[in-house]
């Protein structure tokens, strides 16, 4: 599987998500990650190679996004 071909990934949400259904969801592979919205998965999806992957979650981790 490559990112630019995620027909066959397994999408996953996170465990805090509601039932509403306002979240992203993730699929993780080892030549990085991809999220998308899960109300409209067929918009597309949003694509980080692994150290782009790794650099993005140190921001959300360290809560320098603040309020997004």
């Amino acid at each position: 599987m490559t990112l630019s071909d995620l027909s066959a990934a397994s999408w996953r949400k996170s465990s805090r998500s509601g039932a509403s259904n306002d979240c992203v969801e993730l699929v993780v592979a080892g030549i990085g990650a991809a999220v998308r919205d899960s109300k409209r998965p067929e918009a597309g999806h949003l694509e980080f190679g692994g150290s782009g992957w790794d650099a993005f979650m140190g921001v959300v981790k360290d809560g320098r996004l603040g309020n997004v």
